[in-house]
């Protein structure tokens, strides 16, 4: 608050005000899409594979950063209506507990992103050994492993949020881990050629490479969007830590609002990645509606 303030008075970009009721609909979308999706994924047997579990991983980390939004709005009209206050012991830390699950959804997001890109990598290149090394097992240790480190640090970030300590490593964890994955797709996409010539003569070759192939466009296009929705966020919590003061830095988070309604955005477009990539789930996200056999 106090930097956005001083913002106002340094510089004279209005700030870019989004209605709540905008954001109260945009999660409560997401919310519903992604719990959609999680529903899919457990009553069709045919889904419960390694992949499938890491998509519901991500679709919960989208289902948080929703709920999240959802809580953040009941809670400021709480706040105008009197029931609660904003500088109380019971208010900060509910307002502590919505940080961390905020962190826990972009973290949750980051590792999930990184669990499909690994899998996709080992689903190319070792098509023939994938059901060797990808076991149900081993991606459900995965995901437990994944969501534990994730729950460690979303409280510890939202606990010490103000350290420089603390918010340094947080905001360089998010370009490291997208290089790291752009790197796995540019070496997956230069390999993918070669290695497909090498299973040529087997019979079902051109077909399981398509279908490979296929599952990297999808993850690539999951990453974009993830970036296109993330990534103006985390420039805001680069610049309130580092340059507050700065006339151009404050004009850039004046559009504040923006952001945050470009995070609630991705947990509604990532569902329909699913429905429009995945011929599974839309048949069984018809059998859903339809109430077919």
């Amino acid at each position: 608050k106090n930097i956005s303030d001083f913002s106002l008075n340094i510089t004279d970009c209005t700030p870019v005000v989004v209605p709540e009721e905008v954001f109260f609909t945009v999660a409560a979308a997401g919310i519903l899409e992604n719990l959609l999706v999680l529903i899919a994924v457990i009553r069709n047997k045919n889904l419960h594979l390694p992949m499938y579990f890491f998509i519901c991983s991500l679709a919960i980390s989208d289902m948080l950063g929703s709920l999240y939004k959802t809580l953040e709005n009941i809670f400021i009209i709480l706040c105008k209506m009197g029931y609660l206050t904003r500088r109380g012991d019971f208010e900060k830390k509910l307002d502590d507990a919505m940080d961390s699950m905020f962190i826990l959804s972009l973290l949750g997001s980051i590792f999930s992103l990184l669990a499909i890109a690994a899998d996709r990598y080992i689903t190319i290149f070792y098509a023939l050994r994938y059901h060797n090394i990808m076991t149900l097992r081993r991606a459900l240790v995965i995901l437990a492993i994944i969501w534990t480190f994730c729950a460690g640090c979303s409280i510890a970030i939202a606990l010490f949020s103000y350290e420089a300590a603390t918010v340094i490593p947080f905001t360089i964890l998010f370009p490291l881990m997208m290089f790291f994955i752009l790197c796995l797709y540019v070496h997956m996409f230069l390999l993918a050629r070669s290695h497909a010539k090498k299973i040529a003569s087997l019979p079902t070759s051109t077909v399981h490479q398509r279908t490979n192939m296929k599952g990297a466009i999808t993850l690539t296009i999951f990453l974009g969007v993830f970036l296109c929705c993330w990534a103006p966020f985390v420039l805001h919590i680069l610049l309130a830590r580092f340059c507050p003061h700065n006339p151009y830095c404050a004009c850039y988070m004046s559009i504040f609002h923006v952001n945050g309604t470009l995070i609630m955005c991705n947990a509604i477009i990532d569902p329909m990645i699913f429905a429009f990539r995945s011929p599974e789930l839309r048949s069984t996200f018809k059998k859903m509606f339809c109430c077919a056999r």
